[in-house]
């Protein structure tokens, strides 16, 4: 009898443990990673590498079996933000203001903020630098990482945190994961629900990792190839797969700690990648990778974990997509969206409950650089009007258009009428100005990479996220803005800028609008090397970089509205003015 009242004790325990856990606001956790791809699980078969935590996340929570993300990164995450296509987000590149999401779109951080949640961000960004467009401007309460699409150093580098820059601390997937934990810990004390949106920015490339993960693979025989075999950079793969247990073993740390809480039971930890993988390597033999609008370029892993909701081993058959994971969250947790504008994505809240519930026959888009693809339950429409029956052929090998034209006719009609209401007709035409003196936000921060370059001035590299300027020799080159001065004041200014001993002492001049000028003289010598090489596992294709140092040039004050930012050399001194990474403005009380 006493084992008896004991185990109803115990059961009786459990039930009213589990009601209060249902009945409070769920925690949420988010985590993205950048270019990995589908195949780069040991899950889905790939036994190049082993994801024991990751695996683990799946098989305790629900598996979307046919997850679609878009065919890059910004993209991607202005649809996990919104829950729209990002056509309508105004977001249409990778760099250079492209990546920007709308300032009338409301954001999932902003729904769980407005509903009492703590909210938080770590890692890469990727939809706007400046306020109100930085992720403090977005609903994050805290911001740590950077809101560039790809960084330069992995170690260590300058990061920033809430609009100020800051040193890292190690290797950036474990110290965004530091981060994350520390503020679910705060949270906790504090007894308030969080929001966090931890994404990391790994496998992107440059390809570095920490040598506790690389001593493994460095010299692996590999088991599994990409389809193009001959065009596939072994040791990139082999990188990319190091990066990748690393991304496990975080993730693991961070699922020890919500049990070390006590709060995994009513916490839903969300896993997915933002697009196919970054290289020729095993994915499940689909037909692309990053940057293509085929099943490889945009299906992606998508785990769903919720102990007090979720059955262990639940597999989702209804297909599914990121702009679908706003509308889940804030049903799962029971969140108003607070948004006056319609979705494109559907709540996926019945299928993680219920998984036998009929899957409908929706009609998915990916879109890129023109190219668009239509995806149903059964079949892929792609941008050249192939159609694939991807039960029978996930690898896309086989048009079946011929066997089924009713098919083709009903998906090309639904293309395009998706694109005459989705896609804008000024698409990539951006007339956006970057930002500077946003009331919420006291700093602005203005990359070259948003710059128009004149004269003879030179990127770093041809891709210009993380670059700097350079070959700077001539009074005539100029650094040129399109900013809009949200609020006239007083602005602090300074450049992080390197400069040789023998080039010290050119004059130049900032100058905004008709007004403002600062004269300004480079007297300090700061010559470091450039930085990257010693890190990299394979010759990177992005700009090496460097150890800016601030340089204080004054202060100016702004007229308020559109105008340009002006940095031009009034004397070179020697034969090179300056390298320059970016200006920092901090408005300054008067």
């Amino acid at each position: 009898m006493a084992r008896i009242h004991s185990q109803f004790y115990s059961i009786l325990v459990t039930l009213i443990v589990t009601s209060v856990s249902v009945a409070s606001q769920p925690n949420v956790v988010v985590v993205v990673s950048d270019d990995q791809g589908w195949g780069d699980l040991s899950l889905h078969g790939n036994s190049n590498l082993h994801t024991p935590h990751l695996d683990q996340l799946a098989a305790d929570g629900a598996r979307v079996e046919h997850f679609f993300v878009c065919p890059v990164c910004s993209p991607t995450r202005a649809e996990l933000l919104t829950g729209r296509y990002h056509p309508r987000c105004g977001v249409f590149s990778t760099s250079s203001g492209g990546e920007r999401l709308n300032l009338d779109e409301h954001t999932m951080a902003q729904s769980f903020s407005s509903a009492g949640y703590r909210t938080a961000a770590f890692g890469k960004w990727h939809n706007g630098t400046q306020p109100p467009y930085h992720p403090n401007s977005r609903g994050f309460d805290e911001f740590y990482g950077f809101c560039s699409g790809h960084w330069g150093n992995y170690f260590s580098p300058v990061l920033e945190h809430n609009g100020q820059l800051v040193r890292g601390n190690g290797f950036t997937t474990d110290d965004f994961t530091d981060k994350a934990i520390d503020f679910i810990h705060d949270s906790c004390t504090a007894e308030q629900p969080f929001f966090v949106l931890l994404a990391y920015n790994t496998p992107h490339s440059p390809m570095q990792v920490p040598d506790r993960w690389w001593n493994k693979f460095a010299n692996k025989e590999l088991n599994h190839f990409g389809t193009r075999k001959t065009a596939e950079d072994i040791n990139h793969t082999r990188a990319a797969l190091a990066m990748c247990e690393n991304i496990d073993w975080n993730v693991g740390r961070l699922l020890d700690k919500l049990d070390t809480l006590a709060i995994a039971h009513n916490t839903i930890v969300v896993f997915l990648s933002d697009n196919g993988p970054n290289g020729d390597r095993w994915n499940g033999q689909m037909k692309g990778r990053k940057g293509s609008t085929d099943e490889g370029g945009v299906r992606s892993p998508l785990f769903v974990r919720w102990p007090a909701r979720i059955s262990p081993g639940t597999v989702v058959k209804q297909n599914a997509a990121v702009i679908d994971l706003f509308p889940t969250l804030a049903e799962l947790a029971d969140v108003p969206r607070g948004n006056s504008k319609p979705l494109d994505g559907q709540s996926l809240q019945r299928w993680l409950f219920e998984p036998d519930t009929p899957a409908t026959d929706r009609i998915l888009f990916s879109h890129w650089n023109g190219r668009i693809s239509a995806r149903t339950q059964r079949f892929r429409l792609d941008h050249q009007g192939q159609l694939f029956d991807m039960l029978a052929d996930p690898g896309q090998t086989n048009d079946v258009a011929n066997r089924f034209p009713h098919e083709v006719d009903r998906l090309t009609v639904a293309i395009q009428d998706w694109k005459q209401d989705v896609v804008p007709d000024r698409f990539g035409q951006d007339d956006r100005p970057f930002t500077i003196g946003d009331a919420t936000a006291p700093y602005t921060q203005l990359p070259v990479r948003d710059a128009t370059l004149t004269g003879n001035l030179k990127r770093s590299n041809r891709f210009p996220n993380c670059s700097f300027v350079t070959h700077w020799q001539q009074t005539t080159d100029q650094i040129r803005w399109d900013v809009d001065v949200l609020q006239a004041g007083r602005y602090r200014i300074q450049i992080y800028y390197s400069c040789a001993a023998a080039d010290v002492g050119s004059r130049l001049q900032l100058k905004c609008g008709e007004a403002a000028t600062l004269p300004f003289q480079i007297s300090q010598p700061h010559d470091p090397p450039l930085m990257g090489a010693e890190h990299d596992r394979v010759v990177r294709a992005e700009s090496y970089v460097k150890d800016f140092q601030p340089l204080e040039v004054g202060t100016m004050s702004l007229a308020a509205g559109r105008q340009t930012l002006l940095l031009q050399a009034s004397e070179v001194a020697h034969q090179n003015v300056m390298d320059l990474r970016l200006i920092m403005l901090t408005r300054v009380d008067d």
